[in-house]
């Protein structure tokens, strides 16, 4: 079948959603409304990309005319010279469209909570969970996403036994969600007298931000508690008690049973400000939990380790004596450490995204 025949409709259907994002009860209804407007969205991609394909096609046409009817020699060359440029870029574009026409995630457009924690290795896993947050943060300030701290918990030589950010931009979660799973290292540690190397790990979780609308929470039964944050920050985070605590019992919906959900927020100085960002973190642990069947749901029917969303797999290995990254769901290896650990990350991103990708056009989704 024709690359375009696929997409035959798609424009009727791009004018259409794009009169309902304007209609006042969509608006009213927010759960129709995001959903729409991420339709609109993915189809203005795939038109775009159509738009570009059909003229790709048009110039190739008039190529082959002119070197069929044309009898300047001059001509013909120029012709010539044009189907040789055009004609490659062919397959690769009906590639880009046939990925833009697969289902999409709905949850990519997202932004997230990111919760990095040490693993094995007591003190130098804490430092290497330290070392990931940076990486990260070096990542982001490449790519133009925007992070916020919310609560961390400092290791006893440096690093962090735990921190908990939000990270907001365009397509956050559809970028960062191949970084969840247990990430290892192998190094000597600064306290290692015999020069021995060390294997420590610490584990990444990515989970897609909730909105208010996607998750009911019973406000009253949250029991909140005030504290007075600890670090950097002057005076005022000894006196006040800005620091916030919310407990919150969750039922399952699947099983019944219930499960109590502690959260701490400590981001800023403001009691009502740190208040409302524990009760978006915990729309989205809530929202996580009730959704991982789901995700489970995606992975089986994809067959394909990149987007098992496992959290307890191992999916890295940074190895120092060798400079080496190795991700193991892709056999992907690198040998530039220095500069992946200084955040530029987005090689192996590319590579697991194209990986997810060919497995499901394999798999003729």
């Amino acid at each position: 079948m024709d690359i375009l025949e696929k997409i035959d409709g798609l424009d009727a259907r791009f004018h259409e959603v794009g009169l309902l994002i304007t209609d006042p009860a969509v608006i009213a209804d927010q759960a129709r409304y995001v959903r729409l407007n991420r339709e609109y969205h993915d189809l203005e991609r795939v038109l775009k990309a159509t738009a570009q394909y059909r003229q790709l096609r048009h110039n190739l046409e008039e190529a082959r005319q002119i070197l069929h009817t044309e009898q300047d020699p001059e001509l013909r060359e120029m012709a010539r010279a044009e189907l040789d440029e055009l004609e490659p870029q062919l397959p690769a574009m009906e590639e880009q469209i046939k990925i833009l026409l697969l289902p999409q995630d709905p949850e990519d457009g997202k932004n997230v909570v990111m919760e990095i924690r040490a693993g094995t290795g007591g003190d130098e896993a804490s430092l290497f969970a330290g070392d990931l947050f940076r990486m990260y943060t070096k990542y982001f300030e490449t790519h133009g996403f925007r992070h916020t701290v919310s609560s961390f918990s400092e290791g006893a030589v440096g690093g962090f036994k735990e921190i908990i950010f939000n990270v907001t931009g365009e397509n956050v979660y559809g970028t960062l969600k191949y970084e969840s799973g247990v990430h290892r290292v192998q190094r000597v540690p600064a306290t290692e007298t015999q020069g021995r190397i060390h294997t420590s790990a610490a584990t990444v979780a990515v989970l897609p931000e909730a909105d208010e609308f996607e998750v009911h929470i019973n406000e009253g039964e949250i029991r909140w508690e005030t504290f007075r944050s600890g670090g950097a920050g002057g005076q005022n985070v000894n006196k006040v008690e800005s620091g916030v605590r919310l407990r919150y019992n969750w039922r399952n919906p699947n099983t019944g049973e219930v499960q109590e959900i502690l959260i701490e927020c400590t981001e800023t100085r403001d009691q009502p400000k740190n208040k409302e960002r524990a009760l978006s973190r915990l729309r989205t642990q809530i929202y996580d939990r009730e959704h991982q069947k789901y995700i489970d749901d995606i992975a089986a029917r994809r067959k394909t380790m990149v987007s098992t969303g496992d959290r307890s797999a191992k999916i890295r290995t940074y190895n120092y004596p060798q400079g080496r990254i190795t991700d193991h769901r892709i056999g992907y290896t690198v040998y530039n450490l220095q500069a992946f650990m200084d955040g530029d990350i987005q090689g192996v991103i590319d590579a697991l995204q194209v990986a997810e990708n060919a497995e499901r056009l394999k798999a003729g989704e």
